[in-house]
């Protein structure tokens, strides 16, 4: 495909609907990119916080955020815009959807996962629960607070092409960079797959494996997610780019992530009781890696690095027989 995209009339009017730090930080995107900008939140702390002190001093912390940023708790404020950003977790997007009116914008997914029960991609999700919308996603290498202050930022919008190009003319800035694509299956897949890797890598630099160790299992993970990816249709280039590679490169080496940390933990003993204690936030690669598994099992694809994340996690295998389970595996080619 030509990375050459004719620049589009952009979407005015961005809604943003959820109030956590990403959803923040891609509301600041908007703001700085000119657009209108109507930000949802369930906390009426945050909505206070935003259009009064003009920050989100609960979720994102330090960052000023534009005026023009209105805040509200009236979801049909937010459903009015010319495009919404969906900034809602993985395994709530479903009923999200389902309190949502009926709209023919596009409805831009900006969580990264696979539902769980289903092994459905977002993607699938949205097209299943609101049909009438225009299927969008964005993702890629970037972390809240960087985008929030203003660092250098790239991402991919994916959509039906006209859109996407809309979406991004509507978002883009001289820091925040998005590149459009119509792959939308590939920037879903590479999204939700990586924080499974990542946690993958924690667990392995946790354990001190060494270097060469968590090289060889971000590679081969890397390797699962194209073959997986390959059975559902997504694009090669699309996995290489910055929604695949870029953002499993990120996530699975630095401690900011909050999946690689979770692994860091696990790996470095922590105890179960402790990471998973009630009320405690986990990273979305543990509720992804037994999604991700049945995924592959029902397209007939060998994962054996997922599958083994999704059995520590689930503690039906121990730490310290994963690396010899996976060791032992019948050797192949590359």
């Amino acid at each position: 495909m030509s990375e050459n995209i004719v620049t589009s009339k952009p979407y005015t009017h961005v809604g943003v609907l959820g109030g956590g730090a990403w959803g923040t930080a891609l509301a600041f995107a908007a703001s700085q990119a000119g657009r209108t900008v109507t930000f949802w939140a369930r906390e009426s702390a945050v909505v206070d916080s935003i259009n009064t002190a003009h920050e989100n001093a609960m979720f994102l912390p330090g960052v000023a955020l534009p005026n023009a940023i209105a805040a509200t708790n009236d979801i049909g404020a937010v459903m009015a815009a010319d495009a919404v950003l969906l900034v809602v977790p993985a395994q709530h997007l479903r009923a999200t959807l389902k309190t949502l009116p009926a709209t023919r914008a596009p409805l831009v997914l900006c969580a990264k996962g696979i539902e769980r029960g289903t092994g459905k991609l977002l993607t699938e999700v949205l097209r299943e629960a609101a049909p009438d919308a225009e299927p969008a996603i964005l993702s890629g290498p970037s972390f809240a607070k960087d985008v929030g202050i203003g660092l250098p930022t790239a991402v991919t919008i994916a959509a039906r092409m006209d859109v996407a190009a809309r979406l991004q003319t509507a978002l883009g800035s001289l820091t925040f960079r998005p590149y459009a694509t119509d792959d939308l299956i590939g920037v879903a897949l590479g999204g939700a797959a990586k924080n499974v890797y990542a946690i993958g890598c924690g667990v392995v630099a946790g354990m001190k494996l060494g270097d060469s160790a968590r090289a060889a299992f971000l590679a081969r993970g890397f390797s699962e997610l194209c073959r997986l990816g390959e059975a559902l249709g997504a694009r090669s280039e699309t996995l290489m780019g910055l929604s695949g590679l870029g953002d499993l490169v990120l996530t699975a080496t630095s401690a900011t992530s909050r999946n690689y940390a979770f692994g860091l933990a696990l790996g470095s003993g922590t105890p179960r009781s402790e990471l998973f204690a009630p009320g405690r936030p986990l990273a979305e690669g543990v509720e992804t890696a037994p999604a991700l598994a049945a995924r592959g099992r029902a397209q007939k694809v060998d994962l054996p690095i997922a599958a083994t994340i999704a059995a520590i996690l689930d503690g039906s295998l121990a730490l310290d027989q994963a690396v010899p389970h996976l060791m032992a595996r019948p050797l192949t080619t590359e």
